[in-house]
């Protein structure tokens, strides 16, 4: 074993450290680092668990991609996608698509003797997922469309419920309305209730049969006005998504689930820049707390110096030694940290008892992420830039003559 390596672990063990002040030292070294790592991994897993959780939310409901066309614009009553170029079977088949989904999707107005509410009325074909919509459920179910006929099911979000007084197995008159055209009613049961949290998307969506939209729309049994893409991982949306551009033709365009609401886009950008600051923040107190213990521990010992220059020790050496002392007191606090850090994330996972307004963070509870690598690379990251840090202050050693250190009292 090398020199430095051997005597750093010898006085970093010594019983003589438990009634100085190294003690003291020690113990606000560790507590830094402790802190530094428990905070880094809270703001990670929650920065970036928000950051996954309203991405998937907005990705379940709508897809992960969504297909329209370019006559849609930014209008909600969706025109007929066109199928020069479009390629669904291929679409289908990329390796990291789980599903397609058709709908169309057009405006009208829910009302009843208790209020009334502007919605845009979804319709759903077949091939919809009501496994994966199945989370955002807090009352009965989804429609069963089989594309025969009308079904006059519809699922509808707990906001519009609410704002109409109404409960499952209730009735609801819908009034759309085109250009030029009498007003088309429709008289809906309500069969399920659902909540995303995502208010742009609670405030509006109404769950239904496609052939309600082909109708007032004017469609042909055939025709659609979108597609929902589902991916198997939501992070594969950027790579895959100009695949999806090749394959839907040149008069339909393709967009992400953030895109369609650039507010929420925008808010989520937010949490990299929060992430990062409070991340460099805590390095800072933690380089300049160990650097504090470098030094206090290089005064104190300043007779062990003179003494180890007087047999021969060269400057580089002693450094490297109270380098790796310094690393070896940082190592419980690492372990402490991560235990504690990790547990308090366990604990918001599981059982979720810090709790959020969804109208302003669009979820209900502080969301988690438990990213391996993430998690290695603070301490890993840690660690490091303290042992680069201390190389400059450790240069005092250099400067301590062997005769004055021994004489040091």
């Amino acid at each position: 074993m090398k020199f430095p390596l051997y005597f750093s672990r010898k006085i970093a063990f010594s019983k003589d450290n438990k009634n100085n002040l190294s003690r003291v030292i020690i113990f606000i070294g560790r507590l830094s680092v402790a802190l530094g790592i428990i905070v880094s991994l809270i703001t990670v897993a929650t920065g970036f668990g928000s950051k996954k959780a309203i991405k998937e939310r907005l990705a379940d409901f709508s897809g992960h991609i969504t297909v329209r066309s370019t006559r849609s614009n930014s209008s909600y009553n969706t025109s007929i996608l066109d199928n020069q170029g479009l390629n669904i079977q291929k679409i289908k088949e990329l390796p990291d698509v789980e599903s397609v989904q058709k709908y169309a999707t057009v405006t009208g107005i829910m009302r009843n003797e208790h209020n009334f509410s502007g919605i845009i009325f979804k319709g759903i074909g077949k091939d919809f997922d009501s496994l994966r919509f199945k989370k955002f459920l807090v009352a009965g179910t989804t429609p069963t469309v089989t594309e025969k006929g009308y079904n006059n099911d519809v699922t509808v979000s707990q906001k519009i419920a609410n704002d109409l007084h109404l409960k499952v197995n209730d009735s609801i008159v819908t009034v759309f309305s085109k250009a030029d055209q009498k007003p088309i009613y429709r008289k809906f049961k309500v069969i399920g209730i659902y909540k995303t949290d995502i208010k742009m998307i609670d405030e509006q969506f109404v769950i239904g049969g496609i052939n309600h939209v082909r109708k007032i729309q004017e469609m042909k049994p055939d025709e659609i006005g979108g597609l929902d893409i589902f991916f198997k991982n939501v992070n594969d949306i950027d790579k895959d998504f100009p695949e999806i551009e090749k394959l839907i033709g040149y008069k339909n365009y393709a967009e992400k689930a953030t895109e369609k609401f650039p507010q929420i886009n925008d808010w989520i950008s937010i949490f990299d820049t929060n992430i990062a600051l409070i991340i460099i923040i805590m390095l800072i107190v933690v380089v300049i707390n160990i650097i504090m213990v470098l030094l206090i521990l290089i005064i104190e010992r300043t007779n062990s110096i003179g003494l180890l220059k007087t047999l021969g020790a060269s400057n580089s050496q002693i450094r490297a030694t109270f380098i790796n002392y310094t690393l070896i007191i940082m190592i419980p606090g690492l372990l402490y940290g991560n235990a504690i850090g990790l547990g308090l994330i366990l604990l918001q996972k599981f059982f979720g008892i810090i709790k959020l307004n969804p109208e302003n963070y669009y979820v209900s509870t502080v969301p988690v992420d438990l990213n391996p690598v993430a998690i290695i690379s603070i301490s890993l990251g840690i660690l490091l830039i303290s042992g680069l840090a201390l190389i400059i202050p450790s240069y005092l050693i250099s400067k301590i003559s062997p005769v004055k250190a021994i004489k040091y009292n």
